[in-house]
């Protein structure tokens, strides 16, 4: 019986090893997959390493993780040392006080610490940044330190430090020669605790920093809203450091017993007493100012400047959607003006809109149509200077002068698409989806079968559409004959509400019928030849996001230099081959969609133009409010149905 407990164990400690491992294993195998598919394995590359180190953006992320967790680490453990040890000379009412205070970070959620350090900044107009974050990293890693030096005080001598100044010690002798060695342990583990919290988070980082500063957290964060397999490349470097850590740490007691014993060996056969001998550090010391000197040498190459232009020693402030640009966009911008461009990154239009209404200051801004819309009527974006764009000649006519801004007074097309029908050719026929149009998300055959994509807009544009509405209805029985239909779909179909991750699921084909974008469409298209998309004659969405300069903006020059730059042929066409959206770049357009090209038979990277029924959003708030409070209702049916 004890031989089967045993083996029980032994089964069940492997099937643990492997669930806690098996993720990083596969990490570690799609970060050299020559696809961009984060589930399909298309074959050996190092390509995403490649673009790790070419990367200005992902180099600077990691240099403000080093240089925030290596400050944080070295302030919080100083004063968190000083503190535990002032606080074992405190009286018990006192001691006891501060430590449960000290308990509180420790025990509250992140994002309450989070909120409460944002609110602390923007109450003291303390501009959001590097030096935020670093204060906010240290304020939260003191209590770790003083939390791991607390029990080795409490073991030692109460006696130890005045008999030390007995002695003849001073007090700072007494504290740094007699009390630190003696707690060194809890101070190396204190302080290891803290460079791992501070290396690692993100909840924090994300509320505290601002001007684009953004940590490794922060970046993968936003590289995670779109398919990016980056991200396996850097986790798999990561995981690579931590390990060849772990062996440095465990290989190094082994090494320098053996020099001691060699050196000790050394010492008798020379006749010399080994104890009066002091041990040669010199080895440790080199490598130790040698790795010193190459975190400057890196942090310094990557902090260099741009080189000499027109705009050197200025600096552009871009707010955008995340994984909006090509792989060497703001590298090649920042090397022929001589400018340092920052770009900040949002997750909807709406978080944009929330730091622009209470004065965040960007020179540029790219939001959706109905977006700018609702800037322009709140007077919050400056007109255009049209003298100072040089770019109408190189953009289609089809994004253009829409009903959103017309005569584009305040706006210039940064990409343009549609919303369709992503498909299975092999699932689901033609014939379905000409009868159905975007009816066929209630049709029963597909019960089970598709997703739906969790935008409120979107979702309602679609059954709006499918009744014969128009998309910018504002019709209160219509918006409700909307959501009815939605509601049905969401407690009958067994659709699955998604977000990004809809690309790869579909470019898997995991499921046969899913509501897209264009751009994400094109992507999956491109993995997968069984895919297709459709855009019904009922009507779509005709979206374009648009680069606008708002109100508050410094530095227009630079925006209009930046504007021009991305409407020129080679920033627009690296732009729309990395993110896989329609370029408005009239020249771009036709080499990538005609016969050659690189997205040539893909629909939809070809918007439909010439159909009546295709629409641009408008901005309502009383229907947005309608529609917000209608979707999340429609989430909890589908939700319950599950």
């Amino acid at each position: 019986m004890k031989k089967n407990k045993h083996y029980f164990g032994k089964f069940f400690m492997i099937l643990s090893l492997i669930f806690f491992y098996l993720p990083i294993v596969f990490v570690v195998l799609f970060s050299f997959n020559s696809s961009k598919s984060l589930t399909a394995f298309k074959g050996f590359s190092m390509k995403w390493y490649e673009k790790i180190f070419t990367s200005s953006n992902m180099m600077e992320a990691l240099t403000t993780t080093v240089l925030v967790a290596i400050v944080a680490t070295f302030v919080s453990t100083v004063v968190g040392t000083l503190a535990a040890v002032g606080l074992s000379k405190s009286k018990k009412i006192v001691r006891d006080l501060v430590l449960y205070i000290n308990d509180f970070p420790i025990m509250n959620p992140e994002i309450v610490t989070a909120i409460g350090l944002m609110l602390f900044f923007v109450t003291l107009g303390i501009e959001r940044g590097l030096g935020t974050m670093m204060l906010a990293h240290i304020a939260f890693c003191i209590p770790y330190v003083i939390l791991s030096i607390m029990p080795k005080i409490r073991s030692l001598d109460p006696n130890l430090a005045d008999a030390a100044m007995d002695l003849g010690a001073s007090p700072w002798q007494a504290l740094t020669k007699v009390i630190v060695p003696e707690i060194a342990p809890g101070i190396f583990s204190g302080a290891l605790i803290a460079f791992t919290m501070s290396f690692d988070d993100f909840v924090i980082s994300y509320f505290v920093t601002g001007r684009g500063v953004k940590n490794l957290s922060i970046m993968i964060y936003t590289m995670s809203k779109r398919v990016n397999p980056t991200i396996n490349a850097v986790s798999t470097l990561i995981v690579a450091v931590i390990t060849a850590g772990l062996i440095i740490v465990n290989i190094m007691p082994i090494v320098k017993e053996k020099s001691e014993a060699k050196r000790r060996k050394k010492a008798e056969e020379a006749g010399l007493d080994p104890d009066n001998i002091e041990p040669n550090n010199d080895g440790m010391k080199k490598l130790m100012a040698a790795a010193v000197i190459a975190i400057v040498g890196v942090i310094a190459i990557i902090f260099h400047g741009n080189g000499k232009g027109e705009f050197e020693g200025q600096v552009l402030h871009i707010y955008m959607p995340g994984e909006y640009l090509g792989e060497t966009t703001i590298s090649d911008f920042e090397n022929a003006t001589g400018a340092k461009v920052v770009v900040d990154e949002f997750d909807s239009n709406e978080q944009m809109y929330i730091k622009v209404a209470n004065g965040d200051k960007y020179d540029l801004l790219i939001p959706s149509d109905y977006m700018v819309e609702r800037l322009m009527q709140e007077e919050r974006l400056k007109p255009l200077d049209q003298s100072k764009l040089k770019c109408w000649d190189n953009i289609l006519t089809d994004c253009t002068n829409l009903a959103y801004d017309p005569g584009n007074v305040y706006s210039v097309p940064y990409m343009w698409g549609t919303v369709g029908i992503c498909y299975d050719k092999t699932k689901v026929s033609l014939e379905d989806l000409e009868k159905d149009g975007f009816g066929i998300f209630n049709d029963p055959k597909y019960k089970n079968q598709l997703y739906l994509y969790d935008s409120e807009r979107d979702e309602f544009m679609v059954a709006l559409k499918y009744l014969g509405y128009s998309m910018n209805t504002d019709d209160p029985k219509e918006l409700k004959e909307a959501y009815e239909w939605l509601l049905d779909v969401a407690e009958n179909m067994g659709a699955e509400i998604v977000t990004d991750e809809i690309i790869d699921n579909m470019a898997q084909g995991r499921l046969p019928l899913g509501l897209m974008y264009s751009g994400d469409a094109t992507y999956v298209l491109a993995e997968n030849e069984d895919m297709g998309y459709f855009m019904p004659e009922s009507g779509t969405n005709i979206w374009v996001d648009a680069m606008v300069i708002p109100e508050n903006a410094e530095n227009t020059e630079l925006a209009y230099e930046f504007i021009n730059y991305i409407s020129s042929y080679d920033a627009a066409y690296g732009i729309s081959e990395y993110v896989g959206y329609t370029s408005p770049n009239e020249e771009v357009f036709d080499e990538m969609s005609s016969e050659g090209g690189l997205f040539y038979g893909i629909d939809s990277y070809v918007p439909r133009s010439g159909n009546p029924n295709d629409e641009v959003f408008h901005y309502n708030e009383d229907t947005r409010k309608i529609i917000s409070e209608y979707w999340s209702k429609v989430k909890v049916a589908a939700s319950n149905a599950k």
